[in-house]
């Protein structure tokens, strides 16, 4: 079994303001064997997440598989209100980086660049 970074099985992630106190992150799957592979991993745990964003763990509001559109969904709270002093991504499209190469053990050859079935 090998590993393959999260971004060569999701077809979407990204994060975004979700209000002036939250950021959201999407993961969205185009195929549900690499969906359902994360999802049986265990890499996409709130425990781990907060870890990964350096956050207390009572931060992350939402960290949830949701199986009718083969996606995971995260929401934090902000570090700071949206537009304050010292805030640095007004619209939280550059926080999802660091879940680009969190490494899912894989059984399978799926990729994103691969056609879907």
């Amino acid at each position: 079994m090998g590993e393959v970074p999260l971004r060569e099985l999701a077809q979407v992630i990204r994060s975004k303001n979700a209000g002036p106190f939250e950021l959201t992150f999407d993961i969205i799957f185009n195929r549900k064997a690499a969906y359902e592979e994360v999802k049986a991993s265990g890499a996409l745990t709130a425990e781990k997440l907060a870890r990964l964003y350096n956050i207390p763990l009572d931060d992350i509001l939402v960290a949830m598989f949701f199986d009718p559109a083969m996606a995971f969904k995260m929401t934090v709270k902000r570090r700071w209100q949206q537009g304050s002093s010292g805030e640095r991504d007004t619209f939280g499209a550059a926080q999802h980086a660091p879940l680009m190469d969190i490494m899912i053990p894989s059984r399978s050859n799926l990729r994103t660049s691969d056609p879907a079935p």
